[in-house]
Protein backbone atom coordinates (compact mmCIF):
# COMPACT_ATOMS: atom_id res chain seq x y z
CA UNK A 1 0.00 0.00 0.00
CA UNK A 2 1.00 3.64 -0.52
CA UNK A 3 0.06 6.95 1.03
CA UNK A 4 0.01 10.41 -0.51
CA UNK A 5 1.43 13.78 0.48
CA UNK A 6 -0.36 16.78 -1.01
CA UNK A 7 1.20 20.12 -1.91
CA UNK A 8 0.25 22.56 0.90
CA UNK A 9 -0.30 25.39 -1.60
CA UNK A 10 -2.12 23.75 -4.50
CA UNK A 11 -3.57 20.65 -2.89
CA UNK A 12 -2.19 18.62 -5.78
CA UNK A 13 -0.29 15.37 -5.34
CA UNK A 14 3.25 16.07 -4.13
CA UNK A 15 4.54 12.55 -3.54
CA UNK A 16 3.64 8.96 -2.82
CA UNK A 17 5.47 6.53 -0.57
CA UNK A 18 5.11 3.01 0.76
CA UNK A 19 2.78 2.81 3.74
CA UNK A 20 4.72 0.34 5.86
CA UNK A 21 3.12 -1.37 8.82
CA UNK A 22 4.47 -3.03 11.95
CA UNK A 23 4.92 -6.31 10.10
CA UNK A 24 7.69 -4.70 8.02
CA UNK A 25 9.78 -3.62 10.99
CA UNK A 26 11.38 -6.91 11.99
CA UNK A 27 12.88 -7.53 8.55
CA UNK A 28 14.31 -4.00 8.36
CA UNK A 29 15.82 -4.12 11.85
CA UNK A 30 17.23 -7.61 11.27
CA UNK A 31 18.83 -6.48 8.03
CA UNK A 32 20.32 -3.45 9.78
CA UNK A 33 21.76 -5.68 12.51
CA UNK A 34 23.42 -7.91 9.91
CA UNK A 35 24.92 -4.88 8.17
CA UNK A 36 26.23 -3.58 11.50
CA UNK A 37 28.45 -6.63 11.84
CA UNK A 38 30.20 -5.64 8.59
CA UNK A 39 30.19 -1.85 8.91
CA UNK A 40 31.34 -1.70 12.54
CA UNK A 41 34.62 -3.50 11.84
CA UNK A 42 35.59 -1.34 8.86
CA UNK A 43 38.52 0.98 9.45
CA UNK A 44 37.92 4.69 10.07
CA UNK A 45 39.38 5.78 6.76
CA UNK A 46 37.20 3.30 4.87
CA UNK A 47 34.15 4.77 6.60
CA UNK A 48 35.42 8.27 5.87
CA UNK A 49 35.71 7.53 2.15
CA UNK A 50 32.16 6.23 1.89
CA UNK A 51 30.73 9.10 3.89
CA UNK A 52 32.52 11.60 1.68
CA UNK A 53 30.95 9.95 -1.36
CA UNK A 54 27.55 10.31 0.29
CA UNK A 55 28.05 14.09 0.51
CA UNK A 56 28.86 14.21 -3.19
CA UNK A 57 25.86 12.04 -4.03
CA UNK A 58 23.55 14.27 -1.99
CA UNK A 59 24.75 17.41 -3.75
CA UNK A 60 24.35 15.70 -7.11
CA UNK A 61 20.63 15.34 -6.30
CA UNK A 62 20.20 19.06 -5.61
CA UNK A 63 17.57 19.65 -8.27
CA UNK A 64 15.45 16.71 -7.16
CA UNK A 65 15.81 17.66 -3.50
CA UNK A 66 14.83 21.28 -4.12
CA UNK A 67 11.76 20.22 -6.06
CA UNK A 68 10.79 17.73 -3.37
CA UNK A 69 11.01 20.31 -0.59
CA UNK A 70 9.02 22.83 -2.63
CA UNK A 71 6.10 20.51 -3.32
CA UNK A 72 6.05 18.63 -0.01
CA UNK A 73 6.55 21.42 2.54
CA UNK A 74 6.19 24.67 0.54
CA UNK A 75 9.86 25.63 0.94
CA UNK A 76 11.54 28.37 -1.05
CA UNK A 77 14.42 27.49 -3.34
CA UNK A 78 16.80 29.40 -1.08
CA UNK A 79 15.79 27.43 2.00
CA UNK A 80 16.04 24.13 0.14
CA UNK A 81 19.51 24.96 -1.20
CA UNK A 82 20.62 25.99 2.29
CA UNK A 83 19.40 22.60 3.54
CA UNK A 84 21.49 20.80 0.95
CA UNK A 85 24.61 22.85 1.63
CA UNK A 86 24.49 22.46 5.41
CA UNK A 87 23.54 18.78 5.20
CA UNK A 88 26.58 18.11 3.00
CA UNK A 89 28.69 19.92 5.61
CA UNK A 90 27.27 17.63 8.30
CA UNK A 91 28.25 14.58 6.24
CA UNK A 92 31.78 15.82 5.60
CA UNK A 93 32.23 16.76 9.25
CA UNK A 94 31.13 13.27 10.25
CA UNK A 95 33.55 11.80 7.73
CA UNK A 96 36.36 13.81 9.32
CA UNK A 97 35.33 12.53 12.76
CA UNK A 98 35.87 8.85 11.98
CA UNK A 99 39.52 9.04 13.10
CA UNK A 100 38.65 11.16 16.15
CA UNK A 101 36.54 8.56 17.92
CA UNK A 102 39.23 7.68 20.39
CA UNK A 103 39.61 6.61 23.99
CA UNK A 104 42.27 7.14 26.62
CA UNK A 105 44.67 5.31 28.89
CA UNK A 106 43.82 5.96 32.53
CA UNK A 107 46.36 5.54 35.36
CA UNK A 108 45.50 2.51 37.47
CA UNK A 109 46.23 1.92 41.15
CA UNK A 110 47.03 -1.70 40.33
CA UNK A 111 50.76 -2.28 39.55
CA UNK A 112 51.34 -3.49 36.00
CA UNK A 113 47.77 -2.75 34.93
CA UNK A 114 47.01 -0.94 31.69
CA UNK A 115 43.54 0.58 31.97
CA UNK A 116 41.81 1.91 28.90
CA UNK A 117 38.56 3.71 28.16
CA UNK A 118 37.44 2.80 24.65
CA UNK A 119 34.54 3.94 22.51
CA UNK A 120 32.83 1.29 20.45
CA UNK A 121 29.83 1.23 18.08
CA UNK A 122 26.49 0.44 19.70
CA UNK A 123 24.53 -1.41 17.01
CA UNK A 124 21.40 -0.35 15.15
CA UNK A 125 20.41 3.26 15.80
CA UNK A 126 17.01 4.75 15.03
CA UNK A 127 16.85 8.34 13.80
CA UNK A 128 13.46 10.09 13.67
CA UNK A 129 13.55 13.29 11.61
CA UNK A 130 10.98 16.07 11.10
CA UNK A 131 9.79 17.95 8.02
CA UNK A 132 10.76 21.56 8.77
CA UNK A 133 14.44 21.33 7.76
CA UNK A 134 14.10 17.90 6.20
CA UNK A 135 17.48 17.51 4.52
CA UNK A 136 19.56 18.96 7.35
CA UNK A 137 17.72 17.05 10.06
CA UNK A 138 17.27 13.88 8.04
CA UNK A 139 21.02 13.73 7.46
CA UNK A 140 21.81 14.71 11.05
CA UNK A 141 19.69 11.84 12.33
CA UNK A 142 21.94 9.23 10.71
CA UNK A 143 25.33 10.65 9.77
CA UNK A 144 27.23 10.68 13.08
CA UNK A 145 25.79 7.31 14.07
CA UNK A 146 27.23 5.98 10.81
CA UNK A 147 30.59 7.67 11.39
CA UNK A 148 30.76 5.93 14.77
CA UNK A 149 30.31 2.53 13.13
CA UNK A 150 26.60 1.95 13.68
CA UNK A 151 23.97 0.95 11.15
CA UNK A 152 20.89 3.16 10.98
CA UNK A 153 17.18 3.29 10.34
CA UNK A 154 15.75 6.67 9.30
CA UNK A 155 12.08 7.01 10.23
CA UNK A 156 10.97 9.45 7.57
CA UNK A 157 8.47 12.20 8.23
CA UNK A 158 5.02 11.50 6.80
CA UNK A 159 5.07 15.10 5.57
CA UNK A 160 8.15 14.74 3.34
CA UNK A 161 8.72 11.06 2.48
CA UNK A 162 10.16 11.86 -0.95
CA UNK A 163 12.73 14.28 0.46
CA UNK A 164 13.87 11.79 3.08
CA UNK A 165 13.93 8.94 0.56
CA UNK A 166 16.28 10.95 -1.67
CA UNK A 167 18.67 11.28 1.28
CA UNK A 168 18.77 7.52 1.78
CA UNK A 169 19.25 6.97 -1.96
CA UNK A 170 22.30 9.22 -1.81
CA UNK A 171 23.79 7.20 1.05
CA UNK A 172 23.08 3.88 -0.62
CA UNK A 173 24.75 5.08 -3.82
CA UNK A 174 27.90 5.94 -1.84
CA UNK A 175 28.70 2.29 -1.16
CA UNK A 176 27.50 1.45 2.35
CA UNK A 177 27.04 -2.27 3.01
CA UNK A 178 23.61 -3.59 2.07
CA UNK A 179 21.21 -2.85 4.94
CA UNK A 180 23.49 -0.34 6.66
CA UNK A 181 21.26 2.64 5.80
CA UNK A 182 17.51 1.98 5.93
CA UNK A 183 14.33 4.02 5.69
CA UNK A 184 10.85 3.52 7.09
CA UNK A 185 7.92 5.37 5.53
CA UNK A 186 4.39 5.20 6.88
CA UNK A 187 1.03 6.90 6.62
CA UNK A 188 0.26 9.52 9.27
CA UNK A 189 -2.37 7.40 10.99
CA UNK A 190 0.14 4.59 11.58
CA UNK A 191 2.98 6.75 12.89
CA UNK A 192 2.51 5.89 16.56
CA UNK A 193 2.50 2.13 16.19
CA UNK A 194 5.37 2.19 13.68
CA UNK A 195 7.60 4.24 15.98
CA UNK A 196 6.61 2.06 18.90
CA UNK A 197 7.55 -1.11 17.03
CA UNK A 198 10.90 0.38 16.06
CA UNK A 199 11.72 1.40 19.62
CA UNK A 200 10.63 -1.99 20.95
CA UNK A 201 12.69 -4.05 18.51
CA UNK A 202 15.64 -5.72 20.28
CA UNK A 203 18.08 -4.83 17.49
CA UNK A 204 17.47 -1.08 17.94
CA UNK A 205 19.82 0.05 20.70
CA UNK A 206 19.48 3.85 20.76
CA UNK A 207 17.14 6.51 19.42
CA UNK A 208 17.51 10.12 18.39
CA UNK A 209 14.47 12.28 17.77
CA UNK A 210 13.97 15.83 16.55
CA UNK A 211 10.43 17.15 16.79
CA UNK A 212 7.79 18.36 19.18
CA UNK A 213 8.14 18.22 22.94
CA UNK A 214 4.90 16.26 23.32
CA UNK A 215 6.03 13.49 20.96
CA UNK A 216 9.52 13.56 22.49
CA UNK A 217 8.07 12.72 25.88
CA UNK A 218 6.17 9.76 24.42
CA UNK A 219 9.31 8.44 22.74
CA UNK A 220 11.42 8.87 25.87
CA UNK A 221 8.87 6.98 27.98
CA UNK A 222 8.63 4.13 25.47
CA UNK A 223 12.42 3.83 25.23
CA UNK A 224 12.78 3.94 29.02
CA UNK A 225 10.79 0.72 29.26
CA UNK A 226 13.69 -0.97 27.47
CA UNK A 227 16.44 1.12 29.11
CA UNK A 228 17.40 2.48 25.70
CA UNK A 229 19.17 5.88 25.65
CA UNK A 230 17.49 8.67 23.72
CA UNK A 231 18.81 11.95 22.31
CA UNK A 232 16.03 14.55 22.08
CA UNK A 233 16.00 17.91 20.31
CA UNK A 234 12.53 19.30 20.87
CA UNK A 235 10.57 22.54 20.83
CA UNK A 236 11.79 26.04 21.50
CA UNK A 237 10.70 29.54 22.44
CA UNK A 238 13.99 31.27 21.73
CA UNK A 239 14.44 34.80 23.13
CA UNK A 240 16.49 37.59 21.55
CA UNK A 241 17.46 40.27 24.07
CA UNK A 242 18.13 43.84 22.96
CA UNK A 243 19.92 45.85 25.65
CA UNK A 244 20.12 49.65 25.76
CA UNK A 245 23.67 49.67 24.34
CA UNK A 246 22.86 47.37 21.42
CA UNK A 247 23.50 48.11 17.77
CA UNK A 248 19.83 48.42 16.89
CA UNK A 249 20.26 47.92 13.15
CA UNK A 250 22.17 44.67 13.71
CA UNK A 251 19.59 43.51 16.24
CA UNK A 252 16.78 44.20 13.77
CA UNK A 253 18.48 42.18 11.03
CA UNK A 254 19.13 39.25 13.35
CA UNK A 255 15.61 39.31 14.80
CA UNK A 256 13.99 39.35 11.36
CA UNK A 257 16.15 36.51 10.09
CA UNK A 258 15.67 34.47 13.26
CA UNK A 259 11.92 35.00 13.43
CA UNK A 260 10.96 34.57 9.78
CA UNK A 261 13.50 32.36 8.03
CA UNK A 262 11.54 29.35 6.71
CA UNK A 263 8.36 31.12 7.82
CA UNK A 264 9.37 30.72 11.47
CA UNK A 265 9.32 26.93 11.22
CA UNK A 266 12.72 26.32 12.80
CA UNK A 267 13.31 24.97 16.30
CA UNK A 268 15.65 27.91 17.01
CA UNK A 269 13.28 30.56 15.60
CA UNK A 270 13.19 33.87 17.47
CA UNK A 271 9.78 33.54 19.10
CA UNK A 272 10.36 36.27 21.68
CA UNK A 273 12.09 39.62 21.20
CA UNK A 274 12.79 41.19 24.59
CA UNK A 275 13.74 44.86 24.32
CA UNK A 276 14.89 47.15 27.12
CA UNK A 277 12.47 50.05 27.44
CA UNK A 278 15.10 52.70 26.70
CA UNK A 279 15.46 51.57 23.06
CA UNK A 280 12.12 49.84 22.53
CA UNK A 281 10.56 52.59 20.44
CA UNK A 282 13.45 52.76 17.98
CA UNK A 283 13.72 49.00 17.73
CA UNK A 284 9.99 48.47 17.16
CA UNK A 285 9.87 51.09 14.42
CA UNK A 286 12.82 49.62 12.53
CA UNK A 287 11.74 46.03 13.12
CA UNK A 288 8.23 46.70 11.80
CA UNK A 289 9.71 48.29 8.68
CA UNK A 290 11.95 45.28 8.08
CA UNK A 291 9.22 42.72 8.77
CA UNK A 292 6.84 44.49 6.37
CA UNK A 293 9.23 43.69 3.53
CA UNK A 294 9.06 39.95 4.25
CA UNK A 295 6.05 38.94 2.20
CA UNK A 296 5.09 35.37 1.40
CA UNK A 297 4.27 33.85 -1.95
CA UNK A 298 4.26 30.69 -4.01
CA UNK A 299 7.84 29.33 -3.76
CA UNK A 300 7.63 27.93 -7.28
CA UNK A 301 7.54 31.48 -8.61
CA UNK A 302 10.42 32.54 -6.40
CA UNK A 303 9.68 36.26 -6.23
CA UNK A 304 9.01 36.47 -2.47
CA UNK A 305 11.36 36.06 0.51
CA UNK A 306 8.91 33.77 2.36
CA UNK A 307 7.20 30.63 1.10
CA UNK A 308 4.32 28.59 2.49
CA UNK A 309 3.86 27.11 5.93
CA UNK A 310 3.44 23.35 6.05
CA UNK A 311 -0.36 23.23 6.42
CA UNK A 312 -3.54 25.15 7.22
CA UNK A 313 -3.39 24.00 10.86
CA UNK A 314 -0.34 26.20 11.36
CA UNK A 315 -2.25 29.25 10.15
CA UNK A 316 -5.22 28.37 12.35
CA UNK A 317 -2.98 28.23 15.43
CA UNK A 318 -1.17 31.46 14.59
CA UNK A 319 -4.50 33.22 14.05
CA UNK A 320 -5.72 31.98 17.42
CA UNK A 321 -2.58 33.35 19.05
CA UNK A 322 -3.17 36.72 17.39
CA UNK A 323 -6.82 36.87 18.46
CA UNK A 324 -5.91 35.94 22.02
CA UNK A 325 -3.15 38.56 22.23
CA UNK A 326 -5.25 41.36 20.75
CA UNK A 327 -8.09 40.59 23.14
CA UNK A 328 -5.68 41.03 26.06
CA UNK A 329 -4.05 44.31 25.04
CA UNK A 330 -1.57 43.19 22.41
CA UNK A 331 -0.83 45.31 19.37
CA UNK A 332 -0.15 44.31 15.78
CA UNK A 333 3.11 46.00 14.95
CA UNK A 334 3.23 44.54 11.45
CA UNK A 335 1.23 42.07 9.36
CA UNK A 336 -2.15 40.51 9.92
CA UNK A 337 -3.94 37.23 10.43
CA UNK A 338 -3.25 34.62 7.79
CA UNK A 339 -5.80 33.83 5.09
CA UNK A 340 -3.83 31.03 3.44
CA UNK A 341 -0.65 29.01 3.92
CA UNK A 342 1.29 31.90 2.36
CA UNK A 343 1.23 34.20 5.38
CA UNK A 344 3.59 37.17 5.48
CA UNK A 345 5.71 38.19 8.47
CA UNK A 346 3.63 39.33 11.43
CA UNK A 347 4.78 40.98 14.67
CA UNK A 348 2.83 41.29 17.90
CA UNK A 349 3.92 43.99 20.37
CA UNK A 350 3.05 44.71 24.00
CA UNK A 351 2.99 40.98 24.72
CA UNK A 352 2.45 40.02 28.36
CA UNK A 353 2.44 36.81 30.38
CA UNK A 354 -1.36 36.55 30.22
CA UNK A 355 -1.24 35.91 26.47
CA UNK A 356 -0.88 32.43 24.96
CA UNK A 357 1.89 33.54 22.61
CA UNK A 358 4.03 34.43 25.64
CA UNK A 359 4.54 30.72 26.36
CA UNK A 360 3.28 28.64 23.45
CA UNK A 361 5.57 27.78 20.56
CA UNK A 362 3.96 29.28 17.44
CA UNK A 363 6.17 27.63 14.79
CA UNK A 364 4.89 30.07 12.22
CA UNK A 365 5.62 33.49 10.63
CA UNK A 366 4.92 35.47 13.78
CA UNK A 367 6.99 36.74 16.69
CA UNK A 368 6.25 38.51 19.97
CA UNK A 369 7.90 41.72 21.15
CA UNK A 370 7.91 42.47 24.85
CA UNK A 371 9.47 45.28 26.81
CA UNK A 372 11.81 44.94 29.80
CA UNK A 373 12.62 47.65 32.31
CA UNK A 374 16.33 46.79 32.45
CA UNK A 375 18.87 43.99 32.00
CA UNK A 376 17.70 42.04 35.05
CA UNK A 377 14.10 42.20 33.88
CA UNK A 378 15.16 41.07 30.39
CA UNK A 379 16.92 38.06 31.93
CA UNK A 380 13.83 37.24 33.98
CA UNK A 381 11.65 37.29 30.88
CA UNK A 382 14.13 35.22 28.90
CA UNK A 383 14.18 32.49 31.55
CA UNK A 384 10.42 32.53 32.09
CA UNK A 385 9.85 29.57 29.78
CA UNK A 386 9.81 25.79 29.97
CA UNK A 387 11.97 25.72 26.84
CA UNK A 388 15.71 26.27 26.60
CA UNK A 389 17.12 25.68 23.14
CA UNK A 390 18.66 28.88 21.69
CA UNK A 391 18.98 32.48 22.85
CA UNK A 392 20.58 35.69 21.67
CA UNK A 393 21.82 38.90 23.32
CA UNK A 394 22.62 42.19 21.62
CA UNK A 395 25.00 44.56 23.42
CA UNK A 396 28.12 46.46 22.42
CA UNK A 397 29.76 45.33 25.68
CA UNK A 398 30.95 41.78 24.93
CA UNK A 399 31.96 41.09 28.53
CA UNK A 400 28.46 42.06 29.61
CA UNK A 401 27.01 39.85 26.90
CA UNK A 402 29.07 36.85 27.98
CA UNK A 403 28.13 37.34 31.63
CA UNK A 404 24.46 37.47 30.73
CA UNK A 405 24.76 34.50 28.35
CA UNK A 406 25.91 32.34 31.25
CA UNK A 407 22.74 33.21 33.17
CA UNK A 408 20.32 32.32 30.41
CA UNK A 409 18.89 28.81 30.66
CA UNK A 410 19.51 27.46 27.18
CA UNK A 411 21.71 24.94 25.44
CA UNK A 412 22.83 27.58 22.92
CA UNK A 413 23.38 31.31 23.28
CA UNK A 414 24.80 33.83 20.81
CA UNK A 415 26.06 37.29 21.67
CA UNK A 416 25.35 39.74 18.82
CA UNK A 417 24.12 36.92 16.56
CA UNK A 418 20.79 35.43 15.54
CA UNK A 419 19.11 32.63 17.46
CA UNK A 420 19.03 30.63 14.20
CA UNK A 421 22.58 29.39 13.76
CA UNK A 422 23.78 25.85 13.04
CA UNK A 423 27.22 24.43 12.31
CA UNK A 424 27.99 20.75 11.94
CA UNK A 425 30.89 20.73 14.42
CA UNK A 426 29.05 22.49 17.27
CA UNK A 427 27.32 20.82 20.27
CA UNK A 428 23.67 21.34 19.34
CA UNK A 429 20.84 20.78 21.80
CA UNK A 430 18.75 22.23 24.56
CA UNK A 431 17.67 22.01 28.19
CA UNK A 432 14.30 21.75 29.89
CA UNK A 433 11.44 21.01 27.52
CA UNK A 434 13.78 21.53 24.59
CA UNK A 435 15.29 18.11 25.25
CA UNK A 436 18.65 16.64 26.26
CA UNK A 437 21.80 15.32 24.65
CA UNK A 438 23.82 16.94 21.87
CA UNK A 439 24.14 16.50 18.15
CA UNK A 440 27.25 17.69 16.36
CA UNK A 441 30.99 16.99 16.28
CA UNK A 442 32.69 15.46 19.30
CA UNK A 443 29.63 15.96 21.48
CA UNK A 444 27.69 13.48 19.33
CA UNK A 445 30.28 10.75 19.78
CA UNK A 446 29.07 10.17 23.34
CA UNK A 447 25.49 9.76 22.13
CA UNK A 448 26.33 7.20 19.47
CA UNK A 449 29.05 5.04 21.05
CA UNK A 450 29.42 2.82 24.08
CA UNK A 451 32.17 3.83 26.53
CA UNK A 452 33.92 0.73 27.88
CA UNK A 453 36.63 0.14 30.51
CA UNK A 454 39.16 -2.51 29.50
CA UNK A 455 42.27 -3.56 31.45
CA UNK A 456 45.35 -5.62 30.68
CA UNK A 457 47.25 -7.15 33.60
CA UNK A 458 51.00 -7.36 32.84
CA UNK A 459 52.17 -8.59 36.26
CA UNK A 460 51.03 -11.30 38.68
CA UNK A 461 48.29 -10.04 41.00
CA UNK A 462 47.90 -10.62 44.72
CA UNK A 463 44.35 -11.34 45.80
CA UNK A 464 43.20 -11.23 49.46
CA UNK A 465 41.49 -14.63 49.26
Amino acid sequence: MEFQRLNPITGELASTAKAMDVNDIDAIATKAQAAFEEWSVMGPNARREILSKAADALEARSEALVNAMMVEVGATQGWAMFNIKLAATHIREAAAMTTQIGGEVIPSDMPGTIAMATREPVGVLLGIAPWNAPIILGVRAIVMPLACGNSVILKASETCPLTHSLIVESFMEAGFPEGCVNIVTNSPENAGEIVGALIDHPAVRRINFTGSTNVGRIIAKRAAEHLKPVLLELGGKSPLLVLEDADIDEAVKAAAFGAFMNQGQICMSTERVIVVEAVAGEFERKFAEKAASLVAGDPRIGSCPLGAVVDAKTIDKVNQLIDDALSKGGRLLCGQKGESVTMSATVLADVTAEMRIYREESFGPITAVMRATDEDDALRLANDSEYGLAASIFTRDTARGLKLARKIKSGICHVNGATVHDEAQMPFGGVGSSGYGRFGGKAAVDAFTELRWITIETEPRHYPI
